[in-house]
């Protein structure tokens, strides 16, 4: 029952995380600005962000619940909240701002925590771990593209 309840908190936390930062982004990809720059060949299409990042946020609360379940403590959730941070403010920063550098850097710190999360409690987790990977390999997707944009604009 904890476990669930677990979930179900990392669930309102993860999707609350993706409002906000849809929110601070203020319509970024269907905006000119966004539009206009020289993006990645491999960019995937817009349904695609939505899809993705749904799956991930579902994984990754799930992945969270077992962890905290096993390992509740305050070292996780500091892990947790930079990586809300990190996650939330890369919309407002790459989006709304138009700092493509500095969202490079976050981004790149959004992956190493995520990385920090799959390769410290890979032990714990064990087999769980792999409900964490969707989320590092679409980091490292989104940080070639930022970077791509970054190099190429």
């Amino acid at each position: 029952m904890k476990l669930l309840k677990y979930i179900a908190v990392f669930l309102v936390i993860n999707f609350g995380a993706l409002a906000i930062g849809g929110w601070l982004m203020d319509n970024g990809p269907q905006t000119e600005w966004y539009r206009s720059l020289n993006q990645a060949p491999w960019t995937p299409p817009g349904w695609a962000f939505g899809v993705a990042w749904t799956s991930i946020m579902i994984c990754f609360s799930i992945y969270m619940a077992y962890l905290y379940n096993l390992k509740p403590g305050n070292k996780v959730l500091l892990l947790f909240t930079v990586q809300f941070v990190l996650n939330v403010i890369w919309n407002y920063i790459f989006f709304n701002q138009h700092f493509i550098g500095i969202g490079l850097l976050v981004i790149i710190l959004l992956t190493i925590v995520v990385a920090l999360f799959t390769f410290s409690y890979k032990e714990v987790l064990k087999a769980k771990t792999i409900l964490i990977l969707p989320y590092l390999i679409w980091l490292c997707v989104a940080t070639s593209l930022n970077g791509y944009i970054f190099f190429n604009n």
